[in-house]
């Protein structure tokens, strides 16, 4: 017999190597599938998983130094990806680089620009520019969706969730003008203007009403503020707490800073205790509350009613909780902290040292102590 040929010997080892595997080599991941794995990794806040993934699409879409339109979406998810890490530097620069592969937002929509808005080093005026733009781009969206409005369920909600950002972008112009552009001589027009804007594109959203309380407030103009506050709150307080009109995390605790502003510390607590309920780790919602209640306990004080202690009580145990999640945390905000361990000072100075118990009647006992104090003084009073 003679000997085999190369190629038969060949192939007869490649043949055996297959057959000790016994598995077929795996197929290469797509980009898109790759884009996906990262966004649901992002949602489920696993962020440095999801950059993971969305380099490795970033690496797939862009294979030379020359950047295509493909690269977009994983350049605007990378973006979003670093905010969440807290890499800013990192974050602009995916967004600015998606912005100049897409200037007019034709492909990629306005997501980029608003976001170059809130992450803007200068503020100010520039931060009005990205905004504005964002805000360009939205409503050519929905000139296009209007265009095309059936009975389309999905064509509705997508309206609707472009309106619902050009009011948020509206709301962000409005913020800039009352903060880094105050000393302008047209602040506040520019700030009416906009919350105008914003009501009339989002009448049904919360966040233009709570905008416009926050203006108010800078104007003085308490009551007027305190309607727009509650008419805000109205919107949203009676639904499903993973419904969509309920605002953001974020949001809600400007909410809290406003109601206690105007005055209104009997809803912002009830604010508060729902954040609170929703994710404990918040530094800011326990130190919120904890001088809501401080706030409310000097009111009983002053109308001797008898429920100031507990409350004083309760504003203990959420002082000492922010205090406490404040080093876990590292927190950053040394104000913050100075004024929760002021507050603390004082109420160890009335109630005596803490002794770590949390307060057996809380702050829904105590809120019903109040209503019996006041149904008694309406029964003084007839």
């Amino acid at each position: 017999m003679g000997k085999p040929k190369p190629q038969d010997r060949r192939q007869k080892s490649k043949n055996a190597k297959n057959a000790k595997d016994g598995t077929p080599k795996k197929p290469k991941v797509s980009p898109e599938a790759l884009l996906i794995q990262a966004a649901t990794f992002l949602q489920e806040s696993q962020p440095e998983d999801a950059l993971v993934a969305a380099r490795r699409a970033l690496n797939l879409l862009q294979p030379t130094s020359e950047p295509t339109l493909a690269v977009l979406p994983a350049l605007n998810l990378l973006g979003e990806i670093n905010v969440e890490l807290g890499d800013i530097d990192s974050a602009r620069e995916a967004f600015q680089a998606a912005i100049a592969l897409d200037q007019e937002g034709e492909n990629d929509g306005a997501e980029k620009f608003l976001w170059l808005a809130q992450l803007n080093e200068e503020g100010g005026a520039e931060s009005v520019q990205w905004f504005e733009k964002g805000v360009e781009v939205l409503k050519r969206e929905v000139d296009g969706l209007e265009g095309k409005l059936a009975k389309k369920t999905e064509i509705t909600e997508a309206l609707e969730e472009k309106k619902q950002k050009i009011a948020t972008a509206l709301c962000g112009i409005a913020e800039v003008y009352m903060t880094d552009l105050s000393w302008e001589e047209e602040a506040e027009s520019r700030c009416e203007a906009a919350v105008t804007e914003a009501l009339l594109v989002a009448p049904e959203s919360p966040e233009p009403l709570q905008t416009l309380a926050s203006i108010r407030l800078s104007q003085v103009r308490v009551d007027d503020a305190k309607s727009a506050l509650t008419r805000s709150i109205s919107l949203w307080k009676d639904v499903d707490p993973d419904d969509t009109k309920v605002p953001d995390y974020s949001t809600r605790i400007s909410l809290s800073r406003l109601l206690m502003e105007a005055g209104m510390e009997d809803e912002a607590i009830e604010v508060l205790e729902r954040l609170i309920g929703e994710n404990d780790g918040s530094v800011d919602a326990w130190y919120l509350g904890g001088w809501c209640l401080h706030l409310l306990a000097e009111k009983q004080k002053a109308r001797e009613t008898g429920t100031a202690t507990s409350l004083m009580r309760t504003s203990r145990d959420w002082l000492e909780n922010c205090v406490k999640l404040y080093t876990v945390l590292e927190w950053e905000d040394e104000r913050l902290k100075d004024h929760a361990e002021e507050l603390l000072k004082e109420l160890n100075g009335i109630l005596g040292p803490s002794t770590g118990e949390e307060d057996e009647e809380g702050w829904e006992d105590a809120g019903e102590d109040e209503d019996e104090d006041e149904e008694d003084e309406d029964m003084e009073g007839t």
